[in-house]
């Protein structure tokens, strides 16, 4: 029979991983497992952290890093889980918090299924093997994953995004169906007919911010669509960006196109997506409305490459599209902005401004300078 004063932390996890391989370990079962389990061992002062829709492979999650803090602060002497796998499924990761911080915090750790107790030496040592099986299991449902998400990509008219990009949204009895947002699809068509009408990116991303029309990010979190729901700026709603406008003309889905595998990860355990070059690219035309008919889309790509545009400055560059790289024959595209102020030898900033920014980028290398391995030398 046990008694404390601290907390006794019950945490819960469920991913969609789990989700989309049958798993049955819902958060409502854990729940009530670990309250059963704490009521009849006489475990007080009772506290869940719950973490839905994480994966285990990684430790960025909210409700783990506030059990870890109260650990850290000496007020859980307790943490009880279902299963060693609702920690995680990264053995060393794992190991860590039960082996050596849980130790020499003094907590006493309980994975109820798996009968491990760290109280208990024989139990103890039994579960380093428990994790090194958790994380081949994340690794197995990764490849499964994978298999199951290519075979829907190939599938015409199955997108395999998570969201919708901004002017369409999914179908509610559809969820691998886009259909229009009547309020975002305006101005994506306006857009596409600015550039038409001579307007560079940086000169209509300050007309948009001028008349104060929420940029995407903002606009897809206030209505709970897109990625940025939980990680946006709500401070500048308007703020537009020539690399959004750019971003958003550059989309073959508004000529009403499914679009697939734009990103891959190298790993199951990397969170970083890398970018597919677009001859990976898996097209299937016409599989939802047109928002940009096709003969528009083409012209603003030539637009795009050729004519002088206003950059960040408020200036249009004449050798826009002139000027090629020795090299590799390659594009050079024009780089300026404002400088900021000059510092003295002690790193104080002075009155003076430094020079404006003012150089050329070979577009071979700027790309190599992020996922791909392309060089232009």
């Amino acid at each position: 029979m046990a008694t404390n004063k601290k907390i006794t932390a019950l945490y819960e996890r469920l991913s969609r991983d789990d989700e989309m391989v049958g798993d049955s370990n819902s958060i409502i079962n854990q729940k009530k497992m670990l309250e059963d389990y704490a009521n009849k061992n006489g475990y007080t002062n009772i506290l869940h952290f719950t973490d839905d829709g994480y994966s285990g492979g990684s430790f960025e999650r909210p409700a783990w890093k506030k059990l870890i803090e109260g650990v850290e602060n000496n007020i859980i002497d307790t943490v009880i889980v279902k299963v060693m796998s609702r920690v995680g499924r990264d053995y060393l990761q794992v190991g860590f918090y039960t082996e050596v911080m849980f130790r020499e915090k003094g907590v006493h750790f309980i994975a109820v299924a798996n009968s491990v107790d760290s109280n208990k030496t024989e139990s103890a040592e039994f579960a380093p093997f428990l994790n090194i099986m958790n994380e081949w299991y994340i690794r197995d449902t990764s490849k499964k994953i994978k298999t199951v998400l290519k075979s829907r990509g190939l599938e015409g008219g199955h997108h395999t995004s998570n969201h919708a990009i901004y002017g369409y949204r999914k179908d509610k009895d559809n969820p691998s169906k886009w259909i229009i947002d009547e309020e975002a699809v305006e101005v994506v068509r306006r857009i596409f007919q600015m550039s038409l009408e001579g307007n560079g990116l940086y000169q209509i991303a300050k007309i948009l911010t001028e008349e104060k029309i929420e940029r995407p990010s903002y606009y897809l979190a206030q209505r709970g669509m897109g990625n940025h729901i939980s990680n946006y700026n709500s401070t500048e709603p308007y703020l537009w960006r020539g690399t959004t406008i750019s971003n958003i003309q550059s989309r073959p889905e508004y000529m009403g196109h499914t679009v697939n595998f734009r990103t891959y990860k190298e790993s199951y355990k990397s969170h970083k997506s890398k970018k597919t070059p677009k001859d990976e690219w898996v097209i299937f035309e016409n599989t939802q409305e047109t928002i940009i008919d096709e003969a528009t889309f083409n012209t603003v790509q030539k637009l795009r490459k050729t004519i002088g545009r206003t950059d960040s400055i408020g200036m249009a560059n004449p050798l826009t599209g002139l000027v090629f790289c020795a090299d590799c024959g390659a594009k050079m595209y024009n780089h300026r902005g404002k400088a900021g102020f000059k510092r003295d030898w002690l790193g104080r900033k002075t009155d003076k401004r430094r020079p404006l920014k003012d150089e050329y980028i070979c577009s071979t290398y700027n790309l190599a300078r992020g996922n791909f391995e392309e060089k232009c030398s």
